[in-house]
């Protein structure tokens, strides 16, 4: 039976479907007690009657209830209601490992790390006398803490071991729940002996467990057919193709280990779960190196975190640290490339050159994240705690990493255990951190340096913009030996990008000295060198720097060519340590996305244009045109366009070469307004949405940050942000009033359709939520994410408000107004590949149809082609020669 939203089944309230099977229908659901989210999942009502589903059905609560360990999904109580059997388990955000094996096979240390962790979830059921009998990807659960087994439904009492001295003495018997000769599971993952129907005992569930390794290790099931007969006979009969057969690179040790699971005489398999775990740590920390060839990433799997996870800088494994020491007494200089190829956002190496810090993809939060390797050791190591991680900087010490997340300067221990907040910073450029504890960031685009203690305090901006050099931007500062002075960029964003130019600060005055022109961070390092990316051949160099006169000298030595540079942002992926170290993050390209139209079911139903880059994608209110920013070629510049999508043309709106970003249509759709930069800061522009006339200023509120978000559908205001604020601005006098401040920063306000409420995201809390308030007076509020989300816009009646979570689902909550605001919980949609918020102009990556049933995203359909990260010990000893 379905169960509509809002049915009650004792204290838990039902909120959405989640799935269903054959053994019972899944729903999320709030525990009205505790205030948290549950799933729920009931016996059919087809099976009410059937004593032996129903006897299965409560054996799943008590078995679930046995088996306290973090990689099988937690149960949390057990009811009976009208008729409804349920259970509660903890509600899991993540993908099936099914889900997951759609994109094609794992890295090697996520097959063992997944591996481990379910043989160790098996290990402790059939320690409880429990055999699963239905271990299956579509059972794995893969979560932020790991991966978890799910929907012990099928679970029965063990039974016996089965020796030569027992069998002949053993009797058929009548299984309390399965009929002798009936098969119970999921056919493509049965032992044999499931297929006979015979009595189980733990080593079927390791015959399962090694066909779904198999799966993974390949993106091939161990055992195939065309209909369940064919498939029944492969499993009795034939053998799998060796996982090296299929994946060459794979090593030795990890296809014998899957071999022996897939035995077909029960003897000759594992004898445990346990043991099987520990030859899959075994593996995972070297075990099989002398074995087989190293396993190598391919370019489907080149997202950076899964590859960093995979052991990011591999190669310098023992030759490396038995080198190291001899390195430091200088010598020649060693260069090591990984053979993973991997994408970071950014790159940190500790001040003794031996621990890099990356920002990557974590797949199974869906998140860019900090992860960190040490040179000479195997693998990497993600930091728990950041997530929406970017800009890492070590403490001098190497103990703390500092970075920015959620609108926030936070930083934490390198063990991540211990994470801080430190100050406000809606769009983090960098920070460095000195042997004294003064931290230099830069908190948001159009700003300068600012100083704040690492313990924590007051933030003060320390470097000013010069409007005679049309500055737009100080960022990625970096300290000098001495520790109070500092090297930073000062960036033009209006076009004027020739006044690009590095300078010298100092903690003790406002000096101020140019050094040299370019368009990227510099780095100082021993023996006397800025190395910094040269802007016409893109190039890292290193330049002699007299830390005496604060000039360089001499022409610029090329140190490595083809470091990938973030033009957007004016940051190239590199790092040094001294002459002992210098990492770097080779490859070019950028991501490319295609605004894409999508249903409530996440199913694609059409594209427009061709992949490019684009951002901010809105609807007109007619439902037939579409606007745009496009990025030109050089990823510097950006322009409005508008595409007629009845008559599939398009045309660029704006024409001046600065950034342009961020249309808002009138309600009318004869106008829109953008934020342009061409004065140095943001300011607010509008052009006729036919592209006649001239591009005229709509406002000049004073402040560096304007942007406008929404134009109320009675077209009387305006809703902008004026820096970290946000302002009501009347459209026919141009008055502007104060909305909204918040402790933080505020993001995405939407007018609702009648112009009384405004949703937006503040990350007030600590992350990022979407919120609901009245208007013009924002007197109280509601929030309406449950554990973050961003990008809220509303249905054109005003009653479901949508966002992007924080992993990126599109989430929806119906809602109700009038003199209150009511929200009910809010239910994911589907799954998103919409840009990562890099630079300030992403500001919305969709737009929604009136009817809410269609959804425009501007969606990933290509990454850059990932090249190794390199890493050169004492690196400046080829300048010197």
């Amino acid at each position: 039976m379905a169960l509509s939203l809002g049915t009650r089944l004792g204290p838990y309230e039902i909120a959405a479907p989640l799935g269903a099977g054959g053994m019972g229908e899944v729903y999320r659901a709030r525990d009205t007690r505790l205030d948290r989210t549950v799933a729920i999942k009931i016996l059919p009502a087809q099976f009410t009657s059937d004593p032996v589903s129903r006897q299965r059905f409560e054996r799943e609560a008590k078995v679930i209830s046995s088996l306290n360990h973090p990689h099988i999904c937690v149960l949390h109580d057990i009811g009976h209601q009208d008729g409804v059997d349920y259970i509660v388990m903890e509600c899991l955000e993540g993908e099936t490992l099914a889900k997951r094996l759609e994109k094609g096979p794992l890295l090697l240390e996520q097959v063992l790390k997944i591996g481990q962790e379910i043989a160790e979830a098996l290990d402790k059921a059939h320690r409880h006398g429990v055999v699963h009998r239905d271990l299956k990807p579509g059972n794995i659960m893969l979560t932020g803490a790991g991966a978890k087994l799910l929907d012990f439904g099928l679970a029965k009492p063990a039974a016996p071991m089965v020796t030569l001295a027992t069998m002949t003495a053993m009797a058929p018997q009548q299984s309390p729940v399965t009929q002798q000769g009936s098969i119970v599971g999921t056919f493509q993952y049965m032992s044999p002996e499931q297929v006979e129907g015979k009595d189980l005992d733990g080593r079927s569930d390791i015959f399962s467990l090694g066909s779904v390794l198999y799966e993974m290790a390949t993106g091939k099931r161990a055992f195939e057919g065309k209909t369940q007969l064919s498939v029944a006979s492969a499993i009795l009969e034939k053998e799998p193709k060796p996982v090296s057969a299929v994946k060459s690179t794979s090593p030795v040790a990890l296809d014998r280990a899957i071999r022996k699971c897939i035995a077909k005489e029960p003897d000759a398999r594992w004898q445990s779960a346990g043991d099987l775990g520990s030859e899959l740590q075994w593996i995972g920390e070297g075990g099989s190196q002398s074995e087989g060839a190293e396993w190598s990433g391919q370019k489907s799997w080149s997202r950076a975190g899964w590859l960093a996870a995979a052991g990011l800088l591999l190669v310098l494994g023992g030759v490396t640290a038995a080198w190291w020491s001899t390195s430091r007494q200088g010598g020649q200089a060693m260069h090591f490339a990984s053979p993973f190829q991997a994408v970071a956002n950014f790159v940190a190496l500790s001040k003794d050159g031996q621990t890099v810090a990356v920002v990557a993809y974590a797949e199974q939060k869906n998140k860019y994240m900090i992860w960190t390797y040490k040179v000479g050791e195997r693998n990497a190591t993600v930091v728990a705690g950041t997530e929406d991680a970017s800009n890492p900087f070590w403490s001098p010490d190497g103990k703390w990493i500092g970075f920015f997340a959620q609108g926030k300067l936070k930083k934490v221990n390198a063990q991540g255990t211990s994470v801080l907040v430190l100050a406000d910073a809606p769009n983090g450029r960098g920070g460095a951190w000195n042997q004294d504890g003064v931290i230099l960031f830069t908190p948001d685009v159009f700003t300068g340096v600012h100083q704040i203690s690492a313990a924590g305090g007051t933030a003060r901006e320390i470097t000013k913009l010069d409007p005679a050099r049309t500055e737009s931007s100080h960022r990625w500062p970096t300290f000098l030996p001495d520790g109070r002075h500092y090297l930073y960029l000062a960036a033009n964003f209006s076009g004027d990008f020739e006044k690009n130019a590095v300078f010298l600060g100092s903690l003790e005055s406002t000096e101020k000295k140019m050094v040299l022109s370019a368009s990227s961070n510099a780095v100082y390092a021993e023996p006397g060198y800025l190395v910094y990316l040269r802007d016409s051949d893109k190039a890292l160099v290193a330049q002699r720097f007299d830390r005496r006169s604060y000039t360089v000298s001499g022409d610029p030595l090329v140190v490595q060519n083809g470091v990938r540079y973030l033009s957007q942002i004016d940051l190239a992926l590199f790092d040094v340590a001294g002459k002992r170290a210098l990492v770097a993050q080779t490859g070019v390209g950028a991501v490319t996305s295609q605004l894409t139209w999508f249903d409530r079911n996440g199913k694609s139903v059409g594209v427009f244009g061709k992949p490019g880059s684009y951002a901010n994608p809105s609807l007109a209110p007619d439902g037939r045109r579409v606007a745009f920013d496009q990025t030109n070629p050089n990823g510097r510049m950006f322009g409005i366009w508008i595409h007629d999508l009845k008559a599939d043309a398009v045309f660029r709106l704006t024409l001046d070469p600065s950034l342009n970003q961020m249309p808002v249509w009138s309600p009318d759709g004869k106008w829109v307004i953008f934020t342009s930069n061409r004065t140095r800061f943001n300011r607010l522009y509008r052009k006729s949405a036919d592209g006649s006339g001239a591009e005229e200023q709509v406002a000049d509120l004073g402040a560096r940050q304007e942007v406008c978000w929404d134009w109320s559908q009675d077209g009387k205001y305006l809703l902008v942000r004026k820096d970290s604020e946000m302002w009501g601005l009347t459209v026919a006098d141009k008055q502007a009033m104060l909305y909204l401040q918040v402790k933080g920063a505020v993001r995405n306000g939407q007018f609702s359709p009648d112009g009384k409420w405004v949703t937006y995201a503040s990350n007030e809390s600590g992350i990022w939520e979407v919120y609901v308030s009245p208007f013009p007076e924002a007197n109280s509020k509601w929030q309406v994410s449950r554990g973050g989300g961003e990008e809220p816009r509303w249905r054109s009646d005003g009653k479901e408000l949508f966002y992007l979570s924080g992993d990126k689902k599109l989430m929806a909550a119906e809602v109700k107004t009038g003199s209150s605001f009511e929200a009910k919980d809010p239910v994911a949609l589907f799954q998103t590949r919409s840009r990562q918020r890099i630079s300030s102009q992403d500001m919305f990556s969709y737009s929604v149809s009136r009817d809410g049933n269609r959804f425009l995203i501007n969606t990933i359909v290509d990454e850059p082609n990932a090249a190794p990260f390199s890493i050169t010990l004492n690196w400046a000893a080829e300048l010197e020669n």
